[in-house]
Parts: C-alpha cells; structure tokens; sequence
C-alpha cells in the first residue's frame, strides 16, 4: 500500500471509528467539545514544576480510550509524528533553568528537567485530548457543536470542507501516482523532471472536482451555510458525564 491510500485509508477509518456505536460516542458532541476545552485549559493551567498533578490529568485520557473502545496502538502509530514534535517543546529547558532541586546520588536535578518533563506530558495530554475528540466524535457532530457555540458559519463551514476534501485529494492524488507508475515501471519515486507537470495536473484535477462538488451542494440547497442534523438537548446521561468529569479536574486541580 503507497502513502497515498495509507493516508486515505486511515481517514475512512477513523471516520468509521467514530461512527461507531460506543457509549461514549452517543454523548452530545457539546459536551465533548466543552469538556475537552476546559481539559486542555485545566491541563495549561499548572506550574511548570508539577508533575504529579499532571500525571493524574492523564486519568481522563486513558478512562475514555477504555469507554471509546479506542486502540493506544492505532492511537500511538497515527500520533508518531505529533508527538514527538510535541516534545520537543521543553527539550531545552534545562539548558535555560539550572537551578539544582535535589540530587540522586551524585547526579543533580535541576528544575529545568523538571520543567521539561511538565511540558512533555502537557503537550502529550492536550494532543491525546484533542485525538480522542476527533476518534468518538464524527466531524458533522464537531461543526454542528460548534454552530451551537455561535462559531461563525463560514469558519465551520470551512473546518467541514477542508476535511472532507482531503479525501477527496489523497484519491486524485494517489490515481494520479498509479498511473505514473504504470508508465514508468520500476523506477522509484517521481523523477524531478515531471514534479511541476504533475502538481498542475493534481491542481486542475481537484478544480474541476471541486466545481462538480459546489454544483451538486448547490442543487441540493446549499446557500452558504450547513444546515446539520438537529441532535437535540443534552440528556440527563450528557449533564452526568460533564459534571463527573468536572468534578474530576476540580478537585485534582484543588489537591494537587
């Protein structure tokens, strides 16, 4: 399989992931959408020196990967690029903060480490937060949330196309790839020569795609804005699982 139809494959994968009949994925994407912004918040909100409380955020991660059903294996191989970007972010900490903590035997500890180590796990919490989102929440019920926020209409409308081009993209692009594989048998990779030629093809190709796409939402009664499927009021399982998880971070916030 190239990259191409990896990439496409995964994205129709975790669109079925999402679809999926899982406890919950039937909760109120506002209340998963509101629940993971004051996650990240929660998360951003602690001292650089707190470990401990950090890790015990990580408690909200891992209960709904179980809930969700969702794979760490999938989870960790999609994410293997992020992540370690993600990082990155505290790498050089302990080049900037050298003041010594404690020392383990003769080996000191500065706070810069553990500076750097906060910010590894932040940046791994917020990513996880954000995936799981995505994996138990289909991207209509993410807009449709967020009509309901008020986000204005053109940026959700935005958000909703550029996902779904995607695909509609990586299958252009990877038609584009066979084809050129069948006529140059044996070679690897795209000789140079031909990288401009095939940009303008992949250029004009998704034009005229997305023309074909506009005239069909416009005979479908498109008038600039999504009218989404009306998933009614939060129920009383929606107010439980919000409130449980608040209370969740309050009082590790408070504690720790």
């Amino acid at each position: 399989m190239s990259k191409l139809s990896g990439a496409y494959y995964e994205i129709n994968h975790m669109n079925m992931v999402a679809e999926k009949d899982q406890w919950v994925n039937q909760i109120h994407p506002l209340v998963k959408l509101v629940l993971t912004i004051l996650y990240i918040a929660d998360v951003v909100s602690f001292s650089k020196y707190n470990i401990a409380g950090i890790l015990m955020m990580g408690i909200y991660p891992i209960i709904v990967f179980m809930l969700g059903e969702v794979s760490w294996k999938d989870s960790i191989r999609r994410l293997r690029v992020v992540l370690p970007v993600v990082c990155l972010l505290g790498l050089f900490n302990p080049f900037f903060d050298r003041q010594v903590v404690l020392y383990l035997g003769k080996f000191p500890v500065t706070s810069g480490m553990f500076s750097m180590v906060t910010l590894m796990i932040k940046g791994i919490l917020t990513v996880l937060a954000t995936y799981l989102l995505i994996a138990t929440t289909t991207i209509e019920k993410i807009c449709y949330a967020l009509r309901i926020v008020h986000v204005p209409a053109v940026l959700v409308t935005q958000v909703l196309l550029t996902y779904r081009y995607i695909s509609v993209l990586l299958k252009e692009a990877n038609t584009m790839m066979q084809a050129y594989a069948l006529r140059a048998p044996g070679q690897k990779g795209i000789h140079f020569k031909v990288w401009g030629p095939l940009a303008g093809q992949l250029l004009l190709r998704s034009i005229d795609r997305a023309g074909t796409v506009y005239s069909s939402m416009v005979l479908r009664g498109y008038r600039g804005e999504f009218y989404f499927e009306d998933r009614g009021k939060c129920g009383r399982k929606d107010y439980c699982y919000l409130v449980v998880w608040l209370v969740v971070f309050f009082a590790i916030r408070v504690v720790l």
